[in-house]
């Protein structure tokens, strides 16, 4: 089995609860524009970015400045992490059961840098990530290669080399597109298999070991 050098994390709905904050911000702001989100809108706006949300918003109620609905959809979902996010279930031991085999690891998410701090800050501020990377620090986020390349390259290594940990379609095709091999935990939307994709319920069930059976294949 091949090493596993070093394995990068999503965030939101995957190392925290917070996908059902977003989407309750989402829907706070929607409401103000005089739409109700569906469940239609949620490719949309579940494991998107900020901007890309704040635009569906603008196009299916037909008013508003992307822009500003971006910037009351941070502002909303700050406040509302700011309250609290709790860890998922069997995060906290697959981060202990890594450290303890000297895997380093880091967070790579599409959230804003104000809302990485804020939950980095809080609910994981134990956690001994060896960088955070937000959506900021790309010219591109998730769904493009840019945010796991850069994150590989960061810690010196190939993306092949690494392990994606994530629970949204948008993250899981970063991930797969920068050439990292991929566990998939869905969260709040079904996340398309692929050959290149291993699926579990919960992280409960993931394990270093689990975590090396997803490295690409060496030819």
């Amino acid at each position: 089995m091949s090493a596993l050098a070093a394995v990068l994390f999503d965030m939101d709905g995957t190392l925290v609860d917070t996908e059902v904050l977003w989407w309750r911000s989402a829907e706070r702001i929607a409401r103000g524009l005089g739409y109700e989100l569906t469940d239609a809108d949620a490719p949309e706006v579940v494991g998107r970015a900020v901007e890309d949300t704040a635009a569906h918003l603008v196009r299916v109620s037909g008013g508003g400045d992307p822009s500003e609905v971006a910037r009351a959809l941070t502002a909303d979902f700050f406040g509302a992490v700011e309250e609290g996010a709790p860890m998922r279930p069997g995060a906290q031991r697959l981060l202990t059961a890594l450290a303890a085999q000297d895997v380093p690891f880091a967070l790579v998410s599409a959230s804003p840098r104000v809302v990485v701090d804020s939950v980095v800050g809080g609910s994981l501020a134990h956690v001994p990530f060896a960088f955070t990377l937000s959506a900021d620090d790309t010219t591109r986020t998730k769904p493009h290669p840019d945010p796991y390349r850069a994150a590989a390259g960061r810690l010196g290594l190939e993306p092949g080399e690494c392990v994606a940990v994530e629970d949204s379609p948008d993250g899981a095709a970063s991930a797969e597109a920068a050439g990292c091999g991929v566990l998939v935990v869905p969260s709040l939307l079904a996340v398309p298999a692929s050959p290149k994709r291993v699926f579990a319920r919960s992280l409960e069930e993931a394990t270093p070991e689990l975590l090396r059976s997803c490295l690409p294949a060496r030819a």
